[in-house]
């Protein structure tokens, strides 16, 4: 008799949680809370430039560029963006590449940013202060590719940083989502998780992030995967968009004779929705 009141307790106190979570319903689906405030689809053969330019806003002497100090191999590189049927190309390619100071990269790759080329008296594109992102995309596979999608400051500031997805080339059945805050990179600090799909990681996949103001969730699929609740650490100012290929680098590993080239980030479109 005490088991089964036991039993009928836990699951009255069960449905009773259930009935209270809040199930998060797409934006698309919840047009009374929701509205669209930024969408490219890449229509057309050429790339939207009135949403993106195709480096950070270092591009050097207008020549393209990098990220040093991730010791990344690649030089990004406008002519490696393609848009064509229907879908954005960033391609990965194993060439020599004049880079920055003379030297020569192995690599160049492409990449899209809705912020600025150039200091802060250039407009930014694109920016928001909170919202739900998403992307579908198809993952390149292969040791050293390292594909990403975040969002960083308009202030050209490098933290904070909301990786909205990051994939590894040699694991791509693993998404990794983390924030990234600090007073400086030096002093840059993780808050993450990464989710490591049970199936083969093939074909379109959805990545996304609710950033709100009290906290951040990131979603794979249409499903939570993650989420941040330290609202004092949720980042309170403007931020764009950034897809890009990267290769090589500290934490991706240089490719190697497994790596196939070319290699591409291949992008259907990219959303950005806005609560009313």
């Amino acid at each position: 008799m005490y088991k089964f009141l036991a039993l009928l307790c836990f699951l009255s106190l069960t449905l009773l949680t259930l009935g209270n979570a809040q199930t998060f319903i797409h934006p698309s689906k919840d047009p009374n809370h929701w509205q669209i405030i930024f969408e490219d689809q890449f229509p057309g053969a050429s790339l939207d430039k009135s949403n993106w330019v195709t480096c950070h806003w270092w591009n050097w002497d207008g020549k393209g560029c990098t990220i040093l100090t991730n010791s990344e191999l690649e030089w990004y590189l406008p002519q490696n963006v393609h848009v064509k049927g229907g879908s954005l190309i960033l391609t990965a390619k194993k060439e020599k590449t004049p880079g920055i100071n003379g030297r020569v990269f192995d690599y160049s790759s492409g990449m899209i940013s809705s912020g600025r080329m150039g200091g802060l008296g250039v407009p930014t594109k694109f920016a928001f202060q909170y919202g739900y992102v998403e992307m579908r995309a198809q993952i390149p596979a292969g040791k050293g590719f390292w594909p990403a999608f975040w969002l960083l400051p308009v202030t050209n500031k490098p933290l904070p940083e909301i990786d909205i997805m990051e994939i590894l080339g040699d694991k791509p059945n693993t998404v990794y989502t983390n924030f990234q805050y600090g007073s400086s990179p030096e002093n840059r600090k993780t808050i993450g998780s990464n989710w490591r799909s049970p199936k083969t990681f093939e074909g379109w996949h959805i990545f996304a992030v609710n950033w709100q103001k009290d906290a951040i969730i990131w979603y794979v699929d249409g499903v939570e995967r993650f989420r941040m609740e330290q609202a004092e650490l949720v980042p309170h100012e403007a931020m764009h968009l950034i897809a890009n290929l990267a290769v090589g680098g500290d934490w991706a590993g240089a490719p190697d004779e497994s790596t196939t080239f070319p290699g591409a980030f291949v992008i259907d479109y990219i959303k950005v929705w806005q609560q009313k």
